[in-house]
């Protein structure tokens, strides 16, 4: 079977990917990056703080911790603020042990129902990054552009005035975008976001508004991924963030740096019997030499100093 003359003369058919929201290149390729002071990994420490509404339409999915009963599904409902009321600040205690900080993603509505919550970040030296309005309002594609905007705006509006931060960076509620994501977070200020899981280092993307950055926030070592997903045991956790320093701390230098990105849950990880692994990973993590604890913004604009004039 023949192809279609007009398949063979797609205007974006490239040599690596067939759309323009950044360039093509391979990692080994790219120039070495140094954080300065002879680091050689940026730790970037993500915990969630979401919120999920009892009615939720789960429209066009359901994001992972939606409810699952008939209404009102009050089990699930509480065992997700208890990560808003509880478990953060197990997370908070762990992290202060190695004096490490943290970039929080946090629904706008969380910003509004738990105001002491993003005090507690603040005078912790985290940065706020913005994680959408709640967990019930998710970005895609069968949204109208003016419809995204006015929910991206929203979500900055609230939180930059919470935290008193500029909020520049994004994740969106579950990771999903619409076409128009990227152009309209940078049309609102937001220098960074966290939704593309395809590169190990930041790299900018191209926007109508200008350049966008995506960093590296895997969601295959996240913990609801590995404990409530996938159902592997609180070891496993563990050993898998372990394994995931281990081979980034070897294929880096001070010269050559890699970012280790940690996805939270505090509704999962902050649960008593579980923040055991994730104090044993922090403490193997800190006792390498090079480790540098930093917000998304600083890796940033760590990242960008160092890019060919």
């Amino acid at each position: 079977m023949s192809l279609d003359k007009e398949y063979l003369e797609y205007p974006l058919r490239r040599y690596g990917m067939d759309h323009e929201r950044y360039d093509w290149s391979m990692l080994p390729q790219r120039p070495g990056i140094e954080w300065g002071n002879g680091n050689r990994i940026a730790l970037w420490i993500v915990p969630a703080l979401e919120w999920f509404p009892l009615n939720m339409q789960s429209k066009p999915f359901k994001p992972m911790g939606a409810m699952q009963t008939a209404y009102p599904d009050f089990r699930h409902y509480t065992l997700r603020d208890y990560g808003n009321r509880v478990g953060i600040f197990r997370i908070m205690e762990a992290l202060g042990k190695h004096g490490l900080k943290a970039s929080a993603a946090m629904n706008a509505a969380v910003a509004v129902r738990y105001p002491a919550l993003v005090k507690a970040c603040v005078d912790r030296g985290w940065e706020i990054i913005a994680n959408g309005l709640d967990m019930d309002h998710l970005h895609h594609g069968g949204m109208s552009e003016d419809e995204e905007r006015a929910l991206v705006t929203a979500s900055l509006d609230i939180l930059r005035k919470a935290s008193g931060q500029p909020v520049r960076g994004w994740l969106s509620p579950a990771k999903s975008e619409s076409w128009h994501t990227p152009d309209l977070l940078k049309e609102a200020g937001v220098d960074y976001l966290c939704d593309w899981v395809n590169d190990d280092m930041p790299y900018s993307m191209n926007t109508r508004a200008g350049r966008i950055h995506a960093m590296p926030h895997p969601i295959d070592i996240d913990d609801a991924t590995i404990l409530v997903q996938n159902h592997h045991t609180e070891d496993d956790f563990r050993d898998q963030l372990i394994d995931q320093f281990d081979v980034l701390y070897k294929e880096s230098s001070a010269d050559n740096g890699r970012v280790m990105a940690i996805s939270l849950h505090p509704w999962v990880i902050g649960q008593p019997y579980r923040i055991r692994a994730l104090e044993e990973a922090l403490a193997h993590i800190a006792r390498h030499r090079g480790v540098w604890s930093a917000t998304g913004s600083e890796i940033l604009d760590a990242w960008k100093a160092g890019q060919p004039a």
